[in-house]
């Protein structure tokens, strides 16, 4: 069992940066894909944000092309955390932010997620 905790969401202006964190509970946290989802308003779907692999895996990382260039995810396993590092943060990126865990690649079907992290950006 993983159990994640986000935080560093919050309220922001347009063109302005957040830092997104997510701890795990676990020690075998770095045999996990990990990533974040997020929920947009009035969405009951979570999409795809970012997404890095575990230590199974290359460690590779992959971006939904709306924040490609924008959104950076890492990882520390000394740590057992991971973080989304968001810039020139745009209004429709206003969601509820999670974090997931799971088999490689992180997916929608991730057998572990955070409670969440609201973000809002105004305009």
């Amino acid at each position: 069992q993983v159990q994640l905790v986000e935080s560093g969401g919050g309220l922001v202006q347009a063109g302005g940066s957040l830092r997104l964190s997510c701890v795990a509970s676990a020690r075998t946290f770095s045999r996990y894909a990990t990533g974040w989802f997020r929920q947009d308003p009035g969405k009951d779907r979570r999409t795809f944000v970012a997404g890095i692999g575990g230590s199974g895996s290359d460690g590779s990382t992959s971006y939904a092309d709306f924040v490609k260039g924008r959104f950076t995810v890492s990882r520390d396993d000394a740590k057992n955390t991971v973080t989304l590092q968001m810039n020139s943060l745009k209004p429709e990126d206003t969601a509820v932010y999670y974090c997931a865990a799971g088999a490689h690649p992180v997916s929608e079907f991730a057998a572990y997620w955070g409670q969440g992290t609201q973000v809002t950006v105004s305009s």
